[in-house]
């Protein structure tokens, strides 16, 4: 199992620069998360040897891809026990993270993980999206949108459009064969651009195995 000296060290030589205070922060939002995952299933129990890996490093390859601008607006969508968005904004505190997931014994516990970073860039929804979307104060309020093997592409536009910027940006963690689904979106959103960009971690080799890729989409005006 993988140590925090270790995820440093990975981190740094990818390109991924964290403090000793974010590090220590990593390690308890790690602590935290196998505590309470044996009470409510936030994860999969098979993965709760891997979390450094699968979990932090997986969503940290939304920071390692450089495709968050600046002092962003992100929504995560369905982020479940806060993945990608509490490593991302344990990385970059720039970064103005708002998470939203519908299970509210999932986003108690999730709030509370992000309340213990110390940091103030976290807010927490218990909502349906569709819920979200009817909301005045959030319509066009997002710089992107990220989300970890939630839906398919064509569901997380339709759920959250509304909600995006103009110019805003998805940046979606998946895996495996994506044809079908990206053709379904373009179909579904003939204005549509769809980048895919294979995840590669010099030192770690799981996410070649696994095939892991981030997906970007935006609209052509």
């Amino acid at each position: 199992m993988m140590d925090p000296l270790e995820f440093w060290t990975i981190c740094n030589a990818n390109g991924i620069l964290l403090s000793r205070e974010q590090v220590s922060t990593f390690e308890r939002f790690h602590n935290e998360l196998m505590y309470w995952n044996e009470r409510v299933n936030l994860i999969s129990r098979k993965d709760m040897e891997n979390i450094w890996v699968r979990h932090f490093m997986h969503s940290l390859s939304i920071v390692k891809s450089q495709m968050l601008g600046d002092k962003a607006k992100c929504l995560d969508v369905g982020c479940g026990g806060g993945f990608p968005g509490i490593p991302v904004g344990i990385a970059r505190p720039d970064l103005s993270i708002s998470m939203v997931d519908s299970i509210a014994k999932k986003m108690k516990l999730t709030s509370m993980f992000a309340e213990h970073t110390g940091q103030r860039n976290f807010t927490s929804y218990t909502s349906r999206m569709e819920d979200l979307a009817q909301d005045k104060q959030q319509l066009s309020h997002y710089d992107y949108v990220i989300a970890r093997a939630v839906a398919p592409i064509t569901s997380l536009i339709q759920w959250t459009k509304p909600l995006l910027k103009k110019n805003g940006k998805y940046v979606l963690l998946k895996g495996g064969d994506l044809t079908l689904e990206k053709q379904d979106a373009i179909v579904a959103f003939p204005n549509l651009s769809i980048e895919e960009i294979q995840i590669h971690w010099n030192g770690i080799e799981w996410f070649t195995q696994e095939d892991k890729k981030i997906i970007v989409c935006s609209f052509i005006p």
